[in-house]
């Protein structure tokens, strides 16, 4: 993958302005040499990749060959592109990098963002798919994956997050979200009121079809839901999640079988890596609560990075409760907090803390902050912390 990675390299993975008629521009160019599948959109702040791999690994279980678009990866590119249950290969994506730079005007190329581009290459990756999950990124109405022509929207729940683009309330960032979906959409359940609201008076004026999950299933299902989400050992609130993704299959005709679902594995999401410890990408205060409610009546030693621009002060607040002591991991990011300031936001909250050494075998821990936290940690601590 070596000329992908020298290409990417030279692309910043963060702005602070984005230009939304780029893509759209550069797609117009290029729709020609595409062939796109039925594809299933998946906008929202929390719950997008789990969501979006449980649909992808029911699909394809149930014989369909289907693609998961998701971002960003933890610790390797390939996990964005994941086709028929395995990440796609070095090989293949060269070679349709390759194809990509062919297509694409020497403009275009310098140009387009890293999301951009890869969102571009990801969906030349499934022109052999007959299904298409796609994760939007941080957005929705202007998110470069919200180009195509969608059949189906999944909506997770709304929340807090990127406010410097989407809004600065739950109104704004549910209307930028919900602008992204085209004629259909489930709508999994919201913690906030306004985002039913929302999405009500965008169906009114739109002529759009807004399903809540719940529309979906009877009793015995919601049941069958959590039971697999124990055998699974995964958090509570991955039943909801389950439960929107299925919701998509049946909206596709798809008869629900959870069986299928028994082998899965998600990377990263409120994931037991070893008996004592847990680690999860998430990285607002909508996750800080799910996590909250996960080790209720327990107490964690947090390993923690934030970056400058998160809300990290509510995000400590909300998990003081299970808190121990909060170890700080070095991360190197032009994003990143100066730990200067973290310090004593963690003072400010009466919370004990230090630098991260080592994992004590005794002692519970919960990686979390972001991906790129929870990358360091098992590139470099948690192949030592085995040993």
């Amino acid at each position: 993958m070596r000329e992908l990675e020298i290409f990417l390299a030279k692309k910043p993975l963060y702005y602070k302005k984005i230009d939304y008629t780029r893509m759209p521009k550069v797609w117009a160019s290029v729709e020609e040499y595409f062939r796109l599948p039925k594809i299933i959109h998946i906008v929202g702040t929390n719950g997008k990749g789990s969501t979006g791999r449980f649909l992808a690994h029911f699909l394809y279980k149930s014989n369909v060959k289907v693609g998961h678009y998701s971002s960003p990866h933890i610790l390797k590119f390939n996990e964005r592109i994941w086709i028929d249950g395995d990440n796609i290969s070095d090989e293949e994506l060269e070679v349709n990098h390759k194809k990509l730079l062919k297509i694409l005007s020497k403009e275009a190329q310098e140009s387009l963002s890293y999301f951009e581009y890869t969102t571009l290459l990801a969906m030349l990756s499934f022109s052999n798919c007959e299904y298409v999950v796609l994760e939007a990124g941080l957005g929705g109405e202007y998110d470069a994956t919200a180009i195509f022509e969608s059949d189906l929207t999944l909506v997770t729940p709304i929340s807090y997050d990127h406010q410097e683009f989407l809004g600065d309330d739950i109104q704004e960032i549910a209307k930028t979200k919900l602008k992204a979906v085209r004629k259909f959409a489930v709508l999994a359940k919201q913690d906030y009121l306004e985002v039913y609201k929302v999405s009500k008076k965008l169906a009114r004026m739109d002529s759009l079809e807004i399903f809540r999950y719940d529309y979906f299933f009877g009793f015995d299902e919601v049941l069958e839901a959590n039971e697999l989400i124990k055998k699974l050992q995964m958090a509570e609130f991955f039943v909801d999640n389950l439960l929107l993704a299925m919701a998509g299959a049946k909206f596709f005709g798809f008869e629900i079988d959870f069986k299928k679902l028994q082998d899965l594995k998600i990377f990263g999401r409120c994931q037991k890596i070893n008996s004592n410890i847990t680690i999860d990408v998430g990285h607002n205060s909508a996750a800080a609560t799910a996590l909250l409610k996960h080790f209720k009546n327990q107490k964690i030693i947090l390993v923690y990075n934030t970056y400058a621009d998160k809300d990290y002060k509510e995000i400590l607040q909300i998990l003081h409760p299970v808190i121990k002591r909060v170890e700080i991991l070095p991360i190197l990011s032009e994003r990143v907090e100066q730990k200067e300031i973290l310090q004593k936001r963690l003072d400010s909250l009466q919370i004990e803390f230090n630098d991260f050494i080592k994992i004590d075998k005794q002692e519970q821990y919960l990686v979390f902050g972001s991906f790129l936290v929870v990358e360091e940690f098992l590139k470099n601590y948690y192949v030592e912390s085995k040993r």
